[in-house]
């Protein structure tokens, strides 16, 4: 049976989750391996999110940076499992989204795909997105075709919402295509909130947060960006959730605890998520919930708030860790690639069809 690898650097930035799969039918998970981002490669990798000088030249070597660190987590799993790089079909390799504007046509990820075969000695399927934009589509999100594969059980509705550093949902619903979209932020203006309050880089089971007060005022300022007005598709990124954007609005308001406002930020991820289900699948019996975000006791348990209706839970409930569903998503899409198979939904994307994505770099 085909091993597959996947590597996904998301736009958290805390690190690289690297899995291996198997391919038969329905992929399973056989090995992980999590490389935390350097601290100067993460700062630099923020700031090309943003215009700056020497752009190419320093996206350049970010990019290759990034493709040695991955290369050495990949071996580094397979020394741990003992296998060979002729032992791996491909590698599906996600890179690093620095922009993201699929409205003027374009999406970018650095992750130099050539690198990453000529240093592991294994084929690498990368440019995932960049097919689908070209079709109309936003590029994003991709994992709603994978979430359908692993949990659509054909007869309860259920959707599977990712919350990395942005949330995203992907709806499963008996006799209908899959349907997602990016829902908001999820982690990442608390991440970056707390990074400059407290000098962590994240707020651990949202503890934090649960100590302030949401502070209303605040909360409707941010839900009446134009973003949450719109139903789909739609995807988004730091171009548009970011610090800056958090700061605007702050300035326009008496002065608020910076507690209550990482407690407005949780309240912001969870109402732009549980707001999208209800408007989107109504009655939807089951919210698995992955990335970062399912390990967040207080935004899991305000989302169970706000869908009483809903049973919400981590897709370790199905048997799935979900800080590892990104990582196999990318090897998963590696498979449909070299075996001609679409790895886009226009239902999610609004592409002009369905597309196969990626682009074959050969060992």
């Amino acid at each position: 049976m085909p091993r597959y690898l996947g590597v996904m650097s998301g736009t958290s930035l805390d690190g690289l989750d690297i899995a291996l799969i198997e391919q038969d039918g329905n992929p399973r998970l056989l090995a992980t391996h999590y490389i935390p981002m350097p601290a100067d490669l993460r700062a630099e990798l923020l700031a090309l999110c943003a215009p700056g000088p020497d752009e190419l030249a320093r996206a350049a070597l970010a990019e290759n940076r990034w493709v040695v660190l991955a290369a050495e987590g990949i071996a580094s799993l397979l020394a741990s499992e003992r296998l060979s790089p002729t032992e791996i079909r491909a590698i599906g390799s996600h890179g690093q989204t620095v922009r993201h504007e699929p409205a003027r046509g374009f999406t970018v990820q650095i992750g130099n795909p050539a690198l990453l075969a000529e240093l592991t000695g294994i084929p690498v399927v990368g440019d995932f997105r960049r097919r689908d934009v070209a079709a109309g589509g936003q590029g994003a999100p991709l994992v709603p075709a994978f979430h359908e594969a692993l949990f659509d059980d054909g007869s309860s509705r259920r959707a599977v919402l990712n919350v990395g550093g942005f949330s995203n949902l992907s709806l499963l619903s008996p006799g209908q295509p899959v349907h997602g979209f990016d829902c908001g932020p999820g982690n990442a203006l608390m991440d970056a909130w707390m990074q400059r309050h407290r000098g962590a880089s994240f707020d651990r089971d949202g503890a934090w947060a649960a100590s302030g007060q949401c502070d209303e005022d605040l909360l409707q300022a941010l839900l009446g960006d134009s973003f949450f007005q719109h139903h789909g598709p739609k995807s988004t990124g730091r171009e548009l959730f970011n610090l800056p954007w958090l700061e605007r609005h702050l300035a326009a308001l008496p002065a608020i605890d910076a507690s209550a406002v990482q407690r407005t930020l949780l309240e912001l991820t969870a109402r732009s998520i549980a707001d999208s289900l209800c408007q989107a699948q109504p009655g939807t019996e089951e919210l698995l919930v992955c990335g970062g975000g399912a390990h967040n006791s207080a935004l899991m348990a305000r989302l169970q708030e706000l869908l009483p209706q809903t049973r919400v839970a981590s897709t370790a409930s199905k048997g799935v860790p979900p800080d590892w569903i990104e990582a196999m998503a990318f090897a998963w899409l590696a498979h449909c690639c070299l075996e001609g198979i679409a790895g886009n939904r226009p239902s999610v994307t609004g592409a002009k069809g369905l597309r196969v994505l990626g682009a074959l770099y050969p060992a």
